[in-house]
């Protein structure tokens, strides 16, 4: 059983309680979220609402997620790239393709199998038995630096300055087309696509306020390399802001053309740094994934092809 606590936010108020948990909780239907709330697994401010209640300035909802089935996660000796480790955090290199934690139909092979594997018991278990120690997540066809809790304390930690927006991320992407600045900044609403659920976009309705920076770093004609830094962390933010400015990321199909060039599967994008106050130490600690071989290799070839 899942327990989620929530704030309301100024940008929240007004929004149908329903519309937005179930735009919080990506893997959660809005209708079973209805249920809940009939139900009486959700509240605000302890008392039961209906579906249809509008949020409040500092409303606190409460929401308990039964597990849906009985599902035994076990740790699996997948090797990790780990950056860094102590009795707080762990911080891991996470490779492209790799799931970050079990979902229906995908319980093994996950970042979530190797870490239970790696730290045995040592996990914060604030966000229960399927995601132990995670506090953000990347997409699996995204690679790079991902931090995880290993007590509940550091995950409180983590988890409040990814609220407060402190934590430091910066990604490298390729991306299509040449920019025509040097850098700039994207300030676009993320929610769900109107009409496809399993996407997000830029819409104004239902959504969060996103903010996205980029800085380019090498041009290669048809394609641009990049550095984005999110001042927010919406889902799939980087990939639908470069996509609402007309550069969607290089081997992303979701938010791109369906047809790659060269077969190149999954975007390219890369978890390049990921700086925070370390929960016990109370120090700024910053790490840094180097870039992956398949990505230097899609670089190198753009590079040949620009100068031919």
């Amino acid at each position: 059983m899942d327990f989620y606590t929530y704030i309301v936010e100024n940008e929240d108020v007004g929004k149908r309680i329903d519309i937005f948990l179930s735009a919080e909780l990506e893997d959660v239907s809005r209708s079973f979220i209805q249920k809940l709330i009939e139900n009486e697994k959700v509240k605000v401010n302890q008392k039961t609402v209906k579906s249809n209640y509008k949020l409040r300035l500092d409303d606190i909802i409460d929401i308990e997620i039964p597990d849906p089935e009985p599902i035994e996660i076990l740790p699996e000796p997948i090797p990790l790239d780990i950056l860094y480790e102590d009795q707080d955090i762990i911080v891991v290199n996470k490779p492209q393709g790799m799931v970050v934690h079990p979902a229906p139909g995908h319980y093994t092979g996950t970042l979530v199998n190797a870490l239970l594997y790696h730290c045995k018991n040592d996990l914060s278990g604030i966000n229960g038995m399927l995601r132990p120690g995670i506090v953000h997540r990347i997409d699996k066809d995204t690679s790079g630096v991902l931090m995880v809790a290993k007590n509940d304390h550091a995950h409180k930690h983590l988890a409040l300055q990814l609220k407060e927006h402190l934590i430091t991320r910066k990604y490298t992407a390729i991306v299509y087309h040449n920019l025509v600045n040097d850098e700039g900044t994207i300030n676009a609403p993320i929610g769900r696509h109107p009409t496809d659920r399993k996407k997000m976009a830029v819409t104004y309705k239902n959504s969060r306020h996103a903010v996205t920076h980029y800085t380019v770093l090498e041009r290669f004609g048809q394609f641009t390399l990049i550095e984005a830094q999110l001042e927010t962390g919406r889902t799939h933010q980087i990939r639908v802001h470069m996509k609402h400015i007309g550069h969607p990321l290089l081997g992303d199909p979701v938010y791109g053309p369906k047809s790659q060039p060269d077969h190149i599967s999954g975007q390219m994008l890369h978890a390049r740094v990921l700086g925070f106050i370390h929960p016990s130490k109370n120090e700024y600690m910053e790490f840094e994934a180097p870039i992956p071989k398949y990505f230097m290799d899609v670089i190198e070839k753009l590079r040949k092809n620009a100068h031919l």
